[in-house]
C-alpha cells in the first residue's frame, strides 16, 4: 500500500481553505473511490482523471483499489478544481513522479478527457493564501492573467497534465508568471463640476470622500442619487494594494471574465447600480 499527498484549496466564499488530497494504491479488488464530502462535479472527477493521465502517455494503476481523501472531511467540495491535484497524486502514489516534487507546490485546474487543463472560478483567493504559506501554485494557462495581479507570488501556468509532469520532472520547467504592471492610465469616473446644482448633495459628497464616511442616498427615481454615486468614485483615492486585491478576489469568485486588454480595471473601483424595485435577496444575494 501507498500513500500520497498533494495540496490544493477549496473555495469557500471568500475564503481558500486547504485541501490535502491523499491518495492511497492498495491491493484488492479495482475500484477508484473519491471521499470527503465530495459533491457530484468532484465525484466525476474518476472518468477524467482516469482519461487525462492515459491520454497524457502515463500508465494509470491497474488491478489496484484507488482511494481518494479530500480532507478536510467535514468541508464540502464543489467543482472540478480539484482534477489536476488528483491526477498529480495518483501519480504521485505510483512512483511515477517523486513526492519530493510535490511537497512545496499546490495544483488547481479542470482536466479534460485528452489531459488538457481548464481554468477554474476563484483563483485569486487560492494565489492569495498560497503566497502566505510560501508555496508554488499551478494552475491552468486560461487563469494566468487573472493570477498575475498577485504579486510576489511562485506560480506556473500549464496548458496540460504532460506540462505539469516536465515541469514536477525538470528539466524543462514552466517560467514563473511575471507580475502585472500598474497601468497609468486612471479610468474617467466623471467630474462632480459637471453636476448642476445640487450643492448640498456635493458638499456631502466632498465632506464623506475626506472624513471616508459613509452616504446613503435617499429620494425618489430621477433625483440625480446614481449621477452623484458616480462621481463619488472620482473624488476617493486610488484603492491601496490590499483593497484593490480583495476587489479583485471578489470578480474572480463572482466568476467575472478577465479583460485581458485593460487588466488593471480589475484593480479599480467600481459601482453597482442595483434597480430601486429590486427585492433584499437580489440585493445581497441568496443561497
Amino acid at each position: 500500500m501507498s500513500i500520497a499527498r498533494v495540496f490544493t484549496r477549496a473555495l469557500y466564499g471568500m475564503d481558500a481553505p486547504l485541501v490535502t488530497v491523499e491518495v492511497c494504491l492498495a491491493s484488492g479488488l479495482p475500484a477508484f473511490a473519491v471521499v470527503g464530502m465530495p459533491q457530484a462535479g468532484v465525484k466525476e472527477a474518476r472518468d477524467r482523471v482516469r482519461s487525462a493521465i492515459q491520454a497524457s502517455e502515463f500508465e494509470f494503476p491497474r488491478g489496484k483499489k484507488i482511494t481518494v481523501n479530500l480532507a478536510p472531511a467535514d468541508l464540502p467540495k464543489h467543482g472540478a478544481r480539484y482534477d489536476l491535484a488528483i491526477a498529480i497524486g495518483i501519480l504521485v502514489a505510483d512512483g511515477q513522479i517523486s513526492e519530493r516534487a510535490v511537497v512545496s507546490r499546490e495544483f488547481y485546474g479542470e482536466l479534460t478527457l485528452n489531459g488538457e487543463l481548464r481554468g477554474v472560478p476563484g483563483i485569486l483567493p487560492a494565489m492569495l493564501a498560497c503566497r502566505e504559506q510560501g508555496r508554488e501554485a499551478v494552475i491552468p494557462l486560461a487563469n494566468q492573467t487573472e493570477a498575475s495581479v498577485v504579486r510576489e507570488q511562485q506560480c506556473v501556468a500549464a496548458e496540460s497534465l504532460r506540462d505539469v509532469t516536465e515541469h514536477l520532472r525538470g528539466p524543462h520547467q514552466l517560467p514563473h508568471l511575471a507580475p502585472l504592471q500598474p497601468s497609468e492610465q486612471q479610468h474617467f469616473y466623471g467630474d462632480l463640476a459637471d453636476v448642476i446644482g445640487q450643492e448640498q448633495a456635493k458638499r456631502a459628497l466632498i465632506l464623506a470622500a475626506m472624513g471616508g464616511h459613509h452616504v446613503l442616498f435617499v429620494g425618489p427615481p430621477g433625483t440625480g442619487k446614481t449621477m452623484l454615486a458616480q462621481r463619488l468614485l472620482g473624488l476617493l483615492p486610488p484603492l491601496t494594494d490590499v483593497e484593490g486585491l480583495e476587489v479583485a478576489a471578489i470578480r474572480s469568485v463572482a466568476g467575472h471574465n478577465y479583460n485581458a486588454e485593460h487588466p488593471s480595471a480589475w484593480l479599480e473601483r467600481n459601482l453597482r447600480s442595483p434597480h430601486h424595485s429590486c427585492s433584499a435577496a437580489a440585493l445581497v444575494g441568496g443561497g
